[in-house]
């Protein structure tokens, strides 16, 4: 995971100063010394710290990075999360990037940790999805695991997960969901599960007798949860996905499903307000 931030970081950093820094090289003396404190300004979970202090490191390794705060930390507003000290052009070259990580990832911790705390008492768990940004799903996965979150499938060869269009591609072949749930069970190593979507419990009837592992309910009514439940109790697991939102969540929770699955965990968070306030 950590050759993947810095793949990363390397690739920000070139976007953000491959070309230099110069507001900062004309304006800064180049052997200024300062400390930097990073502040949170609104309440929040943490995530994203040692990504941001490789961000520092990288564009200068003689820079002091102190993380004062665990990751998975409830944040106040005034709180200082970390301190670096050292070059100033180098504090100031790497600011917006170490911010940029840390405002974002904390974003999603906090958005899950809401999720997490709304269905709080409750034996569902809520997960992630792909619905990541291009090239930053590790660190946004990351984010949701320090918001109490789990993680759902990495990629596409992470396990077998029959959608809507797979099902549509075969009906064309002329073959029916049953056959294949059997397709896949055949030919998917015996170590992965096999997870159908489902848009009605005729569909999670099916699914189910034909031994899939999980069904995922795609925006069902509650009533109807609540019979997929019933209907899959200790044959499949149950996982709810679709139009799910912090008011309807615990709703949700409550039919007895095994999973909740959130796209906007990651795919339209808000960023954490963080910022970085340079020493006079």
């Amino acid at each position: 995971m950590e050759a993947q931030w810095d793949r990363v970081v390397d690739m920000a950093l070139a976007e953000d100063l491959g070309w230099g820094d110069l507001t900062t090289d004309i304006l800064v003396p180049d052997a200024a010394q300062g400390r930097g404190i990073i502040v949170a300004k609104a309440e929040g979970v943490l995530a994203g710290g040692p990504i941001a202090a490789r961000v520092f490191h990288k564009v200068d390794a003689s820079l002091k990075v102190d993380l004062l705060l665990a990751e998975g930390s409830r944040l106040q507003p005034g709180q200082t999360i970390a301190t670096v000290q050292g070059r100033v052009p180098s504090i100031l070259k790497a600011e917006r990037l170490a911010l940029n990580f840390l405002q974002h990832l904390s974003g999603i911790a906090t958005e899950t940790a809401r999720y997490v705390e709304a269905v709080a008492g409750l034996p569902t768990i809520i997960v992630d999805t792909r619905k990541t940004t291009p090239g930053l799903r590790l660190m946004e996965k990351y984010a949701v695991r320090m918001g109490g979150g789990r993680n759902h499938r990495y990629h596409l060869g992470d396990g077998i997960l029959i959608k809507d269009n797979h099902l549509a591609a075969l009906r064309r072949a002329g073959l029916s969901l049953a056959e294949a749930v059997n397709r896949a069970k055949t030919g998917a190593p015996h170590t992965l599960q096999i997870e159908v979507e489902v848009e009605s419990l005729e569909q999670a009837r099916e699914a189910v007798e034909a031994g899939a592992h999980i069904i995922m309910l795609d925006n069902m009514g509650l009533e109807e949860m609540r019979q997929a439940v019933e209907m899959a109790r200790g044959r499949a697991l149950v996982e709810a996905s679709g139009g799910i939102t912090l008011e309807n969540v615990r709703a949700v929770a409550e039919t007895g499903v095994d999973f909740i699955s959130v796209g906007a965990l990651t795919h339209s968070v808000k960023a954490l307000d963080i910022s970085l306030e340079l020493e006079a």
